[in-house]
């Protein structure tokens, strides 16, 4: 098994809740760079900010990370990824993780995870994150993506609804854990760039728009996602203020500690 693979960190510099997010200071440096960290500390061959702000490019320059301004008129990371990898020259059988610049807190084995369940298999060009539910409150907050897999681990749906749903143990739903786990989807992807170009040829799907999830694009035309499910879902990114004061708390207990 071939387990070399690229990092691809989309950072854009405007955001409706958070403007210039990426650059926002967390424990003494911007987000961004905790977030390089984090790529750093895994197994890829390569890290590449995709980003198109000059400002955003200039701080990931001061650290050491390659860079790669894109198109600012790209509708999702994936899009912007993609033109990594053309830009980069990038062979279609190269496995790229595609790293949100909002998690600073993600674990580095995760980053791996991911990577290596896509180079474990030829049927799907995509690889996701899944972990275990086990608060019953969170099985029913569509809020939290689950996902149902099938027997060797390919997702069957994903879905902000409560899925699969326990007929007989309706309302003590959770009690399902102890049959059935349901799965919380986290949002981490890795893809070959084969499929990447493919994926952007294909249009939004009425399942997406209906259940505002874009992997649902790539079940809808009949493609494979394969999932690995780690042990716990990681603490969530920054999208608020309130978000940028809980992963400062974190990573300066996690400094201290280090000490």
């Amino acid at each position: 098994m071939n387990t070399d693979f690229k990092v691809v960190i989309p950072a854009r510099y405007g955001s409706s809740r958070l403007p210039g997010k990426p650059l926002l200071p967390i424990a003494g440096k911007p987000m961004i760079a905790h977030v390089c960290e984090r790529a750093r500390e895994a197994n890829a061959q390569q890290v590449v900010v995709a980003t198109d702000d000059k400002r955003i490019q200039s701080q990931v320059e001061a650290i050491g990370i390659d860079v790669v301004m894109t198109d600012p008129d790209h509708q999702s990371g994936t899009e912007r990824i993609a033109e990594v990898a053309e830009t980069m020259g990038w062979s279609d059988d190269t496995v790229i993780v595609n790293l949100q610049g909002d998690e600073p807190l993600i674990p580095a084995s995760y980053i791996n995870d991911v990577a290596y369940i896509l180079a474990s298999q030829t049927e799907a060009g995509m690889s996701t994150l899944a972990a275990i539910i086990d608060e019953a409150e969170e099985i029913f907050n569509p809020n939290a993506v689950k996902v149902v897999l099938d027997r060797q681990g390919y997702a069957m749906y994903f879905s902000r609804a409560s899925i699969p749903w326990d007929r007989d143990n309706f309302p003590q739903s959770f009690k399902q854990h102890e049959r059935c786990p349901v799965l919380r989807h986290i949002g981490m992807y890795a893809y070959t760039v084969a499929f990447l170009k493919r994926y952007c040829q294909w249009t939004s799907s009425a399942l997406e728009k209906v259940e505002s999830l874009e992997q649902l694009r790539v079940l809808w035309q009949g493609e494979k996602i394969i999932v690995h499910t780690v042990a716990a879902t990681p603490p969530a990114g920054v999208d608020t203020q309130e978000d940028l004061k809980r992963v400062e708390a974190q990573l300066q207990h996690q400094q201290t500690a280090d000490v």
